[in-house]
């Protein structure tokens, strides 16, 4: 079996599991999260620890075991801590402003665009050129990040665009006359 699967996942004080009925669901601080359970997987709880061990013995089995181990040690790093993704707006009158669940961003297109965060994600913008996305769900928070991103990825002659603050965007010289 996988290295990742042997580990256990822990679970912080303040993080509540339960199994039932092919779901696993849990409860901490920043919300709760649930997420159906495959039926040749078997999570058992000892002592504030998730252990995972496949059912079967084929190779299906083994692989998705430790998928699994490695969804749910998100989902509790989620609800313990959360997660979050910060993008930067670089141009010239390019602007962000959360109001509630819309951001409104001024792009550089003839329009406004107002985005409608779904629900368990929150928006910031700590400047107007700033926009820090965090929720609980890591593939969520990593959605929206990448559709917001989408409205104006960044373009590699003068930079301008969305990008993900850690991001580094590979610069062309312009065309030569």
């Amino acid at each position: 079996m996988s290295r990742i699967a042997n580990a256990p996942v822990d679970l912080p004080s303040g993080v509540e599991a339960v199994i039932a009925n092919g779901l696993i669901t849990l409860k901490g601080s920043q919300g709760s999260l649930e997420m159906p359970v495959h039926e040749e997987i078997e999570i058992v709880t000892e002592e504030n620890q998730l252990k995972f061990s496949p059912k079967g013995k084929g190779k299906n089995a083994v692989a998705l075991t430790g998928t699994y181990r490695s969804l749910v040690n998100n989902m509790v790093e989620g609800v313990a801590k959360g997660f979050e993704k910060k993008l930067t707006l670089i141009g010239v009158g390019y602007r962000a402003k959360a109001q509630g669940k819309t951001l409104n961003l001024v792009v550089g297109y003839s329009h406004p665009i107002d985005y409608e965060l779904p629900e368990g994600i929150s928006a910031e913008t700590p400047s107007q050129t700033e926009i820090v996305i965090k929720g609980a769900d890591k593939q969520q928070v990593g959605q929206v990040a990448a559709e917001i991103r989408k409205f104006r990825p960044p373009e590699p002659y003068k930079g301008k665009g969305i990008r993900y603050t850690d991001e580094y965007v590979y610069r062309k010289e312009a065309k030569k006359k």
